[in-house]
């Protein structure tokens, strides 16, 4: 054989060693993109963040330390990304082999490079479309979205689940989960789980809502099984035995009401003990001495709900609330950590619903094993560990009179997320410390109803002056296992976002005025502040490529409160850009300063004459057709809408309309209400120029 043949038969099969490594090191780099249930529950896995609060334990707890209590002084802006298009941004992003996604507002979700902020793709759902001319309850922000083998999963607001594929952004397959002519809404993320995705719904408030939760086939769409949260009409017969023992528990005909419990946040699912969890939502409506006026626990309201993730068949249940009359739903994070309490390993849940107690649950049998009050709680004195019931305090649920509760139905927690660092053993709570009077004189509670897209409440609450604390807010530091405060820090501002706790001995955690901060995950001590220049509601996440920690946040000011009460931050409705911001220790990008805080001034329109009459009868369409869910109460916009007493559209009658009742700003989140009359139009103009005369008043 000459030399050449050698040299050619030498570099053949060298081509073809490198064809082989290629095709090994692909099938391995392949077989790293497979995210499982294996791959979710493993916490020692730092370069993504694949699940909703990081894993299937939704601890937002990350290892990584290379940012940490003595150099996070130095993190900056590493890239950035304008976001022209979005309104309220709440959302957790995603981190899969290098990629980041987001859901942004009407459900638009991007994928782009995790290192660069590069879009790779973009998924429009056409929420607009789907919309149509039909009514719409809820809100066009969405809390995150689900990553399952190959696939990303979106839940959106008009109520379709979709399977998206994670490397070209195209739709494989799309359920509808609820009837799109009821008053239901989704806002929030799906939970994949064992080749299943599961997703529940809004819309307790917003009309006669009986709760239900669905599992869909990861692979198909295919419906795999559907548990209800409360029990339907018996003369119907019962899905299972859980809601025939659920009925037991109500009175009256609470199924003519819905009765709620819609699961609108909080899935988690155990790989060990291969249990799915649900948390579930308040009555509908919240008075109980309409919807099951003899009394009654009214199951499965206000409760922790333990399923057999492959069949969706009840378990075990923990109810915080039982028959519950405040509006304190335990949608709220379900934390799974493993405990050593008086000598013994507990496989335990963590919650802090709205009702202001700290759950420590068995996670096995759903027996309690503490609750203690980390918020102000007249409601309530104290949890019996005995029965595992509260110990309610006489008139909370405003028998006779009047009743002063703390917390108010905004809740000691919200859905923005507790984080828990197995560290330092702390769960980190962004609290709230507000209270309301609950009354329901003069609402005729033996013929009260619900009407589809106007809702109620059943009860009316009111604003007091006497506030348990002189802040409205604060970040807490929990011990679940000695059940009190380690620490905490008073915050001037309501709302603030959630929170990521890290191997670096931090927490970081946006707020509502605009600053993200890192505190000393032992101590408290603020170790680092950035101002993004817009009130921030969604959480931080943090991932590691290529050696390099990020930390990365959606930037917009959102959630229900943003719309019906927070008037007073100057977050006006698209007055300043809404961003995804990533931060590292070696960040060098120029990010130019938003446009500082504004309030829209009411527009001065003199030769509008206000009728009292016909205002004071929009005042009542306003209220009944839930227009301060965006607008604001009393017409002051918080941000997610625009301020309508600054619009110059209210002023003439044809372009109102066509916004209202013709959908002319769909696009923008505005869905139509095609069966408001000319003369509810008419009265709703008169109503908006009443409060904007009185805001211009000196």
């Amino acid at each position: 054989m000459d030399t050449l043949s050698v040299y050619t038969k030498i570099h053949n099969h060298l081509v073809i060693l490198s064809i082989c490594t290629l095709l090994i090191s692909c099938s391995q780099s392949q077989e790293a993109l497979i995210v499982d249930d294996k791959t979710i529950a493993d916490e020692s896995i730092t370069s993504d963040w694949l699940a909703y609060g990081r894993t299937h334990n939704e601890r937002r707890f990350s290892p990584v330390e290379d940012i940490n209590v003595s150099n996070v002084a130095d993190l900056k802006v590493d890239w950035f990304i304008d976001l022209p298009e979005d309104v309220g941004l709440v959302s957790t992003p995603l981190v899969v082999d290098g990629v980041l996604y987001f859901t942004g507002t009407m459900n638009i979700i991007r994928a782009v490079n995790a290192v660069t902020g590069e879009l790779i793709w973009r998924f429009d759902p056409e929420v607009v479309k789907y919309i149509g001319n039909k009514k719409q309850a809820g809100f066009v922000h969405n809390r995150g979205i689900s990553f399952y083998k190959g696939k990303v999963f979106t839940a959106t607001w008009d109520g379709r689940l979709i399977a998206i594929d994670a490397k070209t952004g195209t739709e494989i397959w799309t359920a509808v989960t609820f009837d799109p002519e009821r008053a239901l809404f989704i806002t929030g993320a799906p939970k994949a789980f064992k080749g299943k995705v599961l997703i529940g719904n809004g819309g307790t408030e917003h009309g006669p809502s009986r709760g239900f939760v669905t599992a869909y086939d990861a692979e198909t769409g295919e419906e795999a099984w559907k548990f209800y949260i409360v029990p339907g009409n018996p003369a119907d017969g019962f899905e299972n035995d859980a809601m025939e023992m659920a009925a037991k528990t109500w009175t009256g005909e609470w199924w003519k009401h819905g009765g709620g419990g819609n699961a609108w946040n909080a899935f988690t699912y155990d790989p060990d003990l291969d249990i799915l969890y649900i948390g579930t939502g308040n009555g509908s409506p919240w008075n109980r001495k309409i919807r099951s006026p003899d009394g009654g626990d009214n199951l499965f309201l206000c409760a922790i709900v333990a399923l057999d993730p492959d069949t969706g068949e009840y378990l075990w249940h923990y109810q915080t609330n039982p028959g519950e009359s405040w509006d304190y739903n335990s949608n709220m994070d379900i934390i799974l950590a493993d405990l050593n309490i008086n000598g013994e390993e507990i496989k335990a849940i963590l919650h802090a619903p709205k009702n202001g107690f700290f759950y420590v649950i068995n996670r096995e049998t759903g027996k309690l094993i503490s609750a203690e009050p980390f918020a102000e709680t007249s409601w309530a004195s104290h949890i019996d560990l005995a029965t595992g019931r509260p110990v309610e305090i006489e008139g909370a649920r405003y028998e006779n009179d009047t009743a002063y509760i703390t917390p108010s139905n905004y809740g000691a927690h919200s859905w923005h997320a507790m984080s828990y660092n197995p560290q330092t053993g702390l769960a980190y709570i962004p609290a709230l410390h507000r209270a309301l009077n609950y009354t329901d004189e003069g609402i005729d509670i033996e013929n009260w109803h619900s009407v589809e897209f106007q809702g109620g409440f059943g009860v009316k609450v009111f604003d007091v002056t006497n506030q348990p604390r002189d802040y409205p807010a604060s970040l807490i530091a929990w011990d679940p296992v000695k059940q009190r405060e380690a620490w905490s820090v008073p915050q001037d501002d309501f709302w603030n976002a959630g929170t990521l706790t890290t191997g670096g001995n931090l927490v970081f955690q946006g707020r509502s005025d605009g600053k993200l901060l890192a505190y000393n995950a032992s101590t408290g001590d603020t170790v680092w502040t950035f101002d993004v220049g817009l009130g921030i509601s969604a959480p931080p996440i943090t991932y590691k490529i290529d050696g390099r920690q990020y930390i990365s946040l959606l930037v917009g000011w959102g959630g229900a409160y943003s719309g019906l009460s927070a008037n007073d931050h100057g977050w006006a409705y698209k007055a300043q850009m809404r961003r995804l911001i990533t931060f590292s220790l070696d960040g060098l990008a120029d990010m130019p300063k938003l446009s500082p805080p504004i309030n829209p001034v009411p527009i001065n329109a003199p030769d509008f004459v206000v009728d009292q009459e016909l205002a004071s009868t929009g005042a009542i369409i306003y209220d009944k057709n839930n227009c301060s869910w965006c607008h604001g109460q009393n017409v002051l916009s918080g941000g997610m809408g625009p301020d309508l007493r600054a619009s110059p559209i209210p002023l003439e009658k044809i372009a109102f309309a066509a916004v209202v009742r013709d959908g002319a700003k769909s696009e923008q989140g505005m869905p139509p209400m095609p069966d408001i009359t000319d003369e509810e139009l008419v009265s709703l103009m008169h109503y908006i120029r009443r409060t904007a005369h009185e805001a211009s008043q000196p």
